[in-house]
């Protein structure tokens, strides 16, 4: 097994070894930015075909979809890429019924996931909040370092990072410099 020499903890770490923790881009879909009339929310879980949650926080997701509910009046969505236009047709249909905003933001984000037993103590290295107080099955918009993020627990280990394009360089970056002191348990 290598060994590295690490200086500022004064003794030889082991290199190369497995580490409790995986960090990947998850695969592109459609993303879209909904803002509507929560009274009238079954509309919307109709034509996004998912039951959309009615509380701030809670995530629904079935079939490759995923809904997120941001604010009171605000979700986010994912879908498969082949069932984008799906989704816009029909919300441009209920469009003359139930004015909203649906509005697609695929171009703008990527997404990463953070996976494993040290998936909580990588996040901690650029999120101010208690993530251990996050039970799955919820997410949040928050800030991590310096860019906005969507977050969503989707079990106990693993983590989605939904992030703009414009920053996931620096969020992947800090990922990975985390990921690398884990590995080197400083």
């Amino acid at each position: 097994m290598l060994h590295e020499f690490h200086s500022p903890v004064g003794r030889e770490i082991a290199v190369g070894k497995a580490i409790p923790l995986r960090i990947r881009t998850v695969d592109d879909c459609a993303r879209f930015s909904l803002r509507f009339d929560p009274a009238r929310l079954a509309e919307a879980s109709k034509a996004f075909g998912l039951a959309l949650p009615a509380k701030i926080g809670d995530v629904a997701a079935s079939s490759g979809r995923l809904a997120v509910q941001l604010g009171p009046d605000e979700w986010h969505l994912l879908a498969p890429l082949a069932e984008q236009g799906g989704v816009e047709r029909a919300f441009a249909e209920l469009y003359s019924a139930t004015p909203h905003s649906l509005v697609d933001v695929s171009h703008r984000e990527v997404g990463i996931e953070v996976e494993g037993t040290a998936a909580l103590l990588a996040l901690r290295s650029a999120i101010a909040f208690d993530i251990e107080a996050m039970p799955a099955g919820m997410g949040c918009r928050t800030i991590f370092d310096k860019a906005q993020i969507v977050l969503v627990r989707e079990t106990e280990e693993r983590f989605r990072i939904e992030v703009w394009r414009s920053f996931a360089d620096h969020v992947w970056g800090i990922l990975q410099a985390t990921s690398r002191e884990i590995e080197l348990d400083i």
